[in-house]
């Protein structure tokens, strides 16, 4: 059970030409989850590279590609960083992120995933990217998504982003909200709506507590898989 966070301004409430039904309402930004029934702690095994998924706090922020709003006016993104330790380098394969469905029960259709070697305002540098990939719900939204990427930590170590967002309608599946931690890991974690439908002002990827200044907190809750050598 979801209880969707009321954030969205007055606009945003009413049926925009092009929606999937009639009745109707436009994304909503947020979604809290019970956190008895959603919390999800990933294993701790050998193939976990980076784990920053204990410890949300239930509130998911909308990361999703609507397949049924045209002109992605609603369409948003969320970020989050993570450090490939000198020396090494990851061959990640599987990418496992907190999540809630809310405005609906989903499930979404797939997930998009990219990786980042910088992101600075509207300069985006793409590593590598798995669009529609396919994934397994291990419970409440939170899925373990199939992507593989070779990420190298170079001499110093690098820094890196990941995004995942799910691809649905809003009209058969709803919302997907990526969950957020009450405790930073490096960098805040950053979100964009390109289109501007929520009108939050963050077309370019901003840190998340400058766009939804609403309770939720300043990292995402993810996990990659894979393995380092």
């Amino acid at each position: 059970m979801t209880k969707t966070v009321l954030l969205a301004s007055a606009a945003a409430l009413v049926l925009s030409a092009g929606a999937a039904s009639a009745g109707a309402v436009h994304p909503g930004l947020s979604a809290k989850a019970n956190p008895a029934h959603h919390v999800i702690v990933f294993p701790h095994n050998a193939s976990v590279l980076y784990d920053q998924s204990q410890g949300d706090n239930g509130i998911g922020i909308i990361s999703q590609q609507f397949t049924d709003f045209s002109g992605g006016t609603y369409d948003a993104q969320g970020a989050d960083d993570f450090t490939v330790p000198a020396g090494k380098t990851w061959k990640v394969t599987e990418v496992d992120a907190s999540g809630v469905y809310f405005n609906g029960s989903g499930p979404a259709d797939s997930f998009n995933v990219t990786f980042y070697s910088k992101i600075k305002g509207s300069k985006e540098k793409v590593k590598a990217s798995c669009n529609n990939a396919n994934y397994t719900d291990t419970g409440f939204g939170s899925p373990a998504i199939k992507c593989s990427a070779n990420l190298n930590g170079g001499t110093k170590g690098k820094t890196y982003y990941v995004s995942v967002q799910a691809v649905m309608a809003f009209g058969n599946g709803g919302e997907w909200g990526w969950n957020t931690n009450n405790a930073q890991a490096g960098k805040p974690g950053l979100w964009k709506n390109p289109g501007g439908g929520f009108g939050t002002g963050c077309t370019n990827y901003t840190p998340v507590l400058t766009c939804i200044p609403s309770g939720e907190g300043p990292d995402f809750a993810f996990a990659l898989q894979g393995s380092s050598n």
